[in-house]
């Protein structure tokens, strides 16, 4: 029988998913620009979302939001990102939802992640839904295939060459080249977990046990930080960074129409508040943890 990963993410304790809250409703009490936010989606990102968190991870809470409509009638450009401090293992930054909408229609594979991501914190009634819906409508497999590549031939590069190595950093190799495997066999948007990737591609035997090893000590706890490097591992990553280096055909983006990006924005945007004049952009209530 085939050994499975029996590991996937968990949900934020009590504790954590209330401070978060907190945090993302202190976010739209805030006068960015002269205008206060709402924010339409919040999920987890990084280590979390993908399985193999330590318990001194970090949060890593991502999230979109919108102005009030007089915020978008204005010949300025305005920031359209919101980034806060890293404060009390709390990692929290946005993107304005015009933004996150233009780089949606080139594919741009960050936000499919955090649009899939297992933990979800805040989601306005059908905007996930139809987040994810157009996100299916403007895949560019060319370009996730870029994206995920680079990530792990830069990971690869910066923390796996010589005898001793970084070990949690092979997960941070293993799960974009995996994204990339996926992606070259026309299997559609990559999973964000490691579990998931690792049960449909690698097969029993001696590179799968290693990387379960691998990630079942990371979310035990252990530090996995400077140790001798692992030849099975090595090897795959070897050969298929070196594979994948040299070119794999994959066919390119379909011209993508913008009138489903554009209904969504105008209903996030002029469905989220009524605005008066000189008057603040009226937060949202949080929901319940």
């Amino acid at each position: 029988m085939t050994e499975t990963t029996n590991v996937s993410p968990s949900p934020a304790p009590d504790d954590r998913r209330a401070a978060i809250l907190q945090r993302l409703a202190a976010i739209e009490a805030e006068p960015w620009n002269g205008a206060g936010v709402r924010i339409l989606y919040a999920g987890e990102s990084g280590s979390r979302a993908w399985g193999f968190a330590s318990r001194d991870s970090d949060w890593d809470v991502r999230f979109l939001y919108v102005h009030p409509p007089s915020w978008y009638l204005s010949v300025a450009d305005r920031r359209d990102v919101i980034e806060l401090p890293i404060a009390d293992d709390l990692d929290i930054n946005g993107w304005e939802l015009r933004k996150a909408l233009r780089l949606l229609r080139k594919g741009n594979p960050v936000l499919r992640e955090w649009l899939h991501s297992p933990i979800v914190y805040r989601a306005a009634p059908g905007v996930a839904e139809r987040l994810r819906r157009l996100a299916g409508t403007q895949a560019s497999p060319r370009a996730a295939l870029h994206h995920y590549l680079h990530m792990a031939q830069r990971n690869h590069r910066e923390y796996l060459q010589g005898p001793e190595v970084r070990l949690k950093k092979y997960l941070y190799v293993l799960r974009p080249l995996l994204a990339c495997l996926w992606i070259e066999r026309g299997l559609g948007q990559p999973p964000v977990e490691l579990a998931q990737l690792v049960d449909a591609l690698i097969p029993a035997g001696v590179l799968r046990t290693a990387i379960l090893d691998l990630v079942r000590r990371k979310c035990a706890g252990e530090e996995l930080e400077r140790g001798p490097a692992i030849p099975a591992l090595n090897a795959f990553l070897d050969r298929e960074l070196v594979r994948l280096g040299e070119g794999i055909a994959i066919p390119p983006q379909a011209a993508n129409e913008v009138a489903g990006l554009d209904a969504l924005l105008w209903d996030a945007v002029m469905g989220s508040a009524t605005e008066a004049p000189g008057r603040r952009f009226a937060p949202a209530a949080t929901p319940g943890a």
